[in-house]
């Protein structure tokens, strides 16, 4: 029997030497290794970590001049062969199994990249959830006795809305592969941003209906697709801490909301109208305007940044070299596509019979229940106990800093 840890073939012999050698031939028998030799690999073999102890772990110290390249399969000449990236890889020409860098080289340029990718994408999902979330703010400034509503109105917008949003996730995902997440994101924003600032003109359960199915079709999908672009730039190592950072930009969207919230309703009688009117126009004018920023900051991949507009890039050769070559040896996979290359009929039945992965979907379903009613009907339930529209925005925050801290990355 042989076992195999990180690239060391050990090959499992019994004690007696006579034992060893029955049934081999002179070619087999050379192959075998000491049992000393056996017993020496094994025991220089880290002990196995369960994955919760690892969160506790120490980060490894290292030195700046150390080389950074970790070990893949493209050392092993005949597997390298096997997860060679696609021809129509986008990052082909930079991709070099020989290629070696250093520690301060790497952690140089993934702090670049935290500040022009995972900064971007958090303001990106704060303009998701500025436009998604407003209508709470609305509440508390009678949205629904001027608009004639009852809460089963109010619930059944909540209702089109998630359904919209729903049933939007899987095409707009289908879209985004295809095109390229670096131009249907900035879409996505645009698009919901008018829909978002045209419930200034609302008149009726009609209307107010419709706008909800669009939010809910134009944002759906918008998450899943952010997180594939950040994984163009990120191994998996590196990716739960800036998705925390995600999560957590969009939590505090919620602390955020409610304060601007605060001085928009107070515009209430400015030419005539009620002062939610004039929140979802703002405020749908401030993610139109994130949404026109996000065309000019996305780069479709490290190495695909230079535009007419950012004629020199954001990074050299070496440093796109670097770029390319850690992701792929942290996941040979990445390079199996090109980052426009649209996903197959067989692909995707491949993907929703995997039954593995159907836990994960029944979580992803049901995890935002319990949490569901206190965040829609917070604004609602504190005027009902008295408050004005102010303070019952100000109420809301505290519970949102709670949150916002608990869905923040770990020191």
């Amino acid at each position: 029997m042989a076992a195999k840890d990180e690239g060391i073939t050990i090959n499992a012999v019994p004690d007696t030497a006579s034992s060893s050698s029955v049934g081999l031939n002179d070619t087999q028998r050379e192959k075998v290794p000491p049992r000393e030799v056996i017993e020496a690999t094994a025991a220089d073999q880290p002990a196995s970590v369960h994955p919760i102890l690892s969160l506790f772990k120490r980060k490894q110290k290292r030195r700046p001049d150390e080389i950074a390249t970790q070990p893949s399969v493209f050392d092993d000449p005949v597997k390298a062969e096997q997860f060679k990236p696609s021809p129509r890889y986008e990052n082909l020409h930079r991709f070099d199994p020989s290629f070696r860098w250093t520690w301060q080289e790497e952690e140089k340029l993934v702090k670049r990249i935290d500040w022009k990718v995972t900064a971007w994408a958090c303001i990106a999902f704060f303009a998701l959830d500025l436009d998604r979330s407003n209508l709470s703010q609305a509440n508390t400034d009678n949205f629904l006795e001027d608009m004639g509503f009852s809460t089963n109105d109010f619930n059944y917008g909540n209702t089109v809305f998630l359904v919209s949003f729903l049933l939007a996730e899987l095409p707009s995902q289908l879209v985004s592969k295809k095109i390229g997440p670096d131009r249907w994101i900035p879409t996505q924003m645009v698009l919901w941003s008018i829909v978002a600032g045209s419930q200034f003109w609302l008149r009726g359960r009609s209307s107010f209906l419709a706008t909800r199915a669009l939010l809910g079709l134009l944002q759906g999908g918008f998450i899943p697709d952010l997180i594939l672009y950040l994984s163009y730039f990120y191994k998996g190592t590196e990716l739960p801490f800036r998705l925390a950072l995600f999560w957590m930009a969009n939590r505090l969207t919620d602390v955020i909301s409610p304060l601007l919230a605060y001085g928009l309703l107070r515009l209430r009688g400015y030419h005539g109208y009620e002062g939610w009117r004039w929140l979802f126009l703002i405020e749908g004018i401030l993610t139109f305007s994130i949404g026109i920023w996000s065309w000019f900051m996305m780069a479709p991949s490290p190495t695909q940044t230079k535009a007419w507009y950012r004629p020199k890039g954001w990074f050299n050769e070496r440093e796109e070299k670097i770029l390319v070559n850690r992701i792929l040896r942290d996941d040979p996979s990445k390079g199996d596509m090109h980052n426009r290359q649209g996903i197959t009929l067989k692909m995707l039945w491949k993907s929703l019979s995997d039954y593995h992965l159907w836990p994960i979907y029944t979580i992803g379903l049901t995890f935002g229940i319990p949490a569901g009613p206190p965040d829609k009907y917070l604004t609602l339930t504190l005027r009902a106990l008295g408050f004005d529209t102010f303070n019952s925005n100000l109420l809301s925050i505290p519970a949102q800093v709670a949150t916002t801290i608990n869905a923040g990355p770990p020191s």
